[in-house]
């Protein structure tokens, strides 16, 4: 289906000749928030190269996005709201961009772009989900959502990591955020003569908050804590990387043909405190941000969880001057946006729910009257199974009212700090926004319980590596991070976290396979606390002896194609078990 789709791309160019194309390229940022930029008004950070770029763009001020990762970024790529596309939590098996959906790398490339992508994915590390199998020529990028989680390669720590190049594992020299702009800047230069789409998603400023001391120790003096004076000194190591960039453009005579695209995949980790104890019903770490004067952080459906920073410059497109422009945008727009901009025709059979704001950008026309919404499904964090209830974290977005939680509204005319609840005062208007939302709802979510299948048996990726980060969950989550890290749960404790899970699969070709199963990566040489292993693949379900000492469980099996579940234990002595969390499964025919 897939296949077809982007067959059908039509390479016409929508009539812009292919010399007046422009370049693309397109910043995001994670976890840095509305507020942590010295142009918001922030008095602690520095970022001068990011404050001339808001000088020189245009800004969009009620630009939304998703309030966590993985949504936002499979938002971004197609112009659909992410619960259709099967990216809509940042695990638990919902992290993946379905196979059929057409990627904004996809239709530029079918017209004549080259695709590079370099940084944080978070949209499914294997086949046929990977950078590379969704359209983009090159992409250099860390596994999972975050560089240290458990899914990530073992051992990376955002200094001289193991990242992908494409398919392949690679040992790279450097801070991440330098080595990502580093492999763009190369991207760039062997396509400079040519058009080409470059998206740089930076895996900073996420925690864990690792940066040179060279940069964080000025927020330090300034008396600001160490995790606080981290994670600004991780932005001001960004705002460097763009002022690189921005000199290599002009060097390179590319500044006045290149949109340039800053914003950020979510709302700040930390927020801000209404009230003394007041979390909004989301755990907050023990520092705060500067919040831009918002009440939400990362997560929550208030305005502070999803607004974020959206700057736009093309000189020779008309694109800059320090312009604001007001009205309701998303993320959902960009694609249709570049497409029109670029002279890249749509794909036939895909319905965006965005649309372009090449008009409203031009000075052609005012901002569009709509709604939008906000949808954080999976529950709150500490809702313990992943039930589909509408309006449980959600917000409808018309103009000046935000309904929250379907039952808070709020004016921000009047109150931008949504502390005044003015349901009983607009019943209507509650009404109304409801009524919109539970059409919306209905409609996004047709789709929600297809999952999506990690290939096993291709020979565009053999063997594969499984971790525990995409087990298909029906409630809780999986350990996030390697080691421990502040409050979040790892899985290199002894012993480890007595979870499990299984992964949905599609076996490509029936034949021999051989599945090893680890508690830890291989390379962790981590001896397996266990007595027993079990394997279970549909109409495959076998039992091993751990021996003594042993790091990894190998069973040989004969597997079915099509469409299965995979699942293992290791069982303890005492008779509690936990899941194998790195499993590798090998099509030996392939392999020989």
């Amino acid at each position: 289906m897939r296949h077809m789709i982007i067959g059908l791309l039509l390479l016409s160019h929508g009539g812009v000749a292919a010399q007046d194309r422009p370049n693309v390229i397109l910043i995001l940022t994670d976890d840095q928030g509305y507020g942590d930029l010295g142009s918001q008004g922030n008095p602690f950070i520095q970022t001068p190269h990011l404050d001339r770029l808001y000088t020189e763009s245009v800004r969009l001020t009620d630009f939304h996005v998703d309030p966590v990762c993985t949504p936002t970024r499979a938002a971004l790529l197609t112009g659909r709201y992410s619960i259709r596309t099967g990216a809509w939590r940042t695990g638990a098996g919902r992290a993946f961009l379905r196979r059929d959906e057409v990627t904004l790398a996809d239709v530029f490339a079918a017209g004549g772009y080259r695709t590079g992508m370099f940084g944080k994915w978070h949209l499914g590390d294997n086949y046929p989900y990977r950078p590379h199998d969704r359209g983009f020529h090159e992409s250099v990028w860390h596994r999972h959502g975050a560089i240290g989680m458990s899914g990530d390669a073992w051992g990376n720590d955002y200094f001289d990591d193991i990242y992908q190049r494409n398919g392949d594992r690679e040992q790279f020299t450097g801070y991440c955020t330098d080595v990502f702009f580093d492999e763009a800047f190369k991207f760039i230069e062997a396509n400079r003569n040519r058009p080409f789409f470059v998206y740089l998603s930076t895996n900073a400023p996420h925690n864990p908050y690792i940066v040179a001391d060279r940069y964080s120790a000025p927020y330090r003096r300034m008396g600001l804590s160490a995790p606080l004076a981290d994670f600004m000194g991780m932005v001001t190591n960004i705002d460097e990387n763009v002022g690189r960039l921005l000199e290599i453009l002009k060097e390179w005579d590319l500044e006045d043909t290149t949109i340039l695209i800053f914003m950020t995949d979510n709302g700040a980790l930390g927020g801000i405190r209404m009230e003394k104890g007041d979390s909004d019903g989301f755990p907050l770490e023990p520092w705060n941000r500067f919040g831009a004067n918002m009440r939400g952080r990362k997560g929550s459906p208030y305005e502070g969880g999803h607004r974020v920073p959206f700057f736009i410059r093309w000189p020779r497109g008309g694109l800059g001057g320090g312009q604001d422009l007001e009205g309701l945008t998303s993320h959902i727009d960009l694609m249709p946006t570049l497409m029109e901009f670029c002279g890249v025709e749509k794909p036939a059979p895909v319905e965006f729910d965005g649309i372009s704001l090449a008009p409203l950008l031009r000075g052609e026309a005012s901002a569009a009257e709509r709604t939008l919404f906000v949808e954080h499904l999976g529950g709150r964090y500490s809702r313990p199974t992943f039930e589909l209830i509408p309006f449980d974290i959600s917000a409808v977005l018309r103009s000046r009212w935000r309904l929250v939680f379907g039952k808070e509204l709020y004016d921000l005319t009047r109150d931008p700090m949504q502390r005044t609840d003015v349901a009983a005062q607009y019943p209507d208007v509650v009404r109304e926004l409801r009524k919109e939302h539970e059409r919306w709802f209905s409609d996004v979510t047709r789709r929600i319980s297809e999952p999506c299948r990690i290939v096993l048996g291709d020979p565009a990726e053999n063997p594969v590596h499984l971790n525990l980060q995409d087990w298909y969950m029906s409630k809780g989550n999986a350990p996030w991070y390697q080691r421990p890290f502040g409050p979040y749960v790892h899985v290199s404790s002894d012993p480890a976290p007595y979870v499990n899970g299984k992964w949905m699969v599609e076996v490509a070709q029936a034949g021999r396979y051989e599945i090893t199963l680890r508690q830890l990566p291989g390379e962790a040489a981590f001896e397996i606390r266990g007595v027993e292993a079990r394997l279970k693949v549909d109409q495959v379900d076998k039992t091993r002896v751990i021996p003594k000492g042993a790091t990894a469980v190998k069973f040989a099996v004969e597997l079915n194609s099509g469409p299965q579940s995979l699942q293992t234990w290791f069982t303890q002595a005492v008779g509690k078990s936990r899941g194998a969390f790195y499993v590798e499964v090998r099509r030996v025919d392939d392999a020989g």
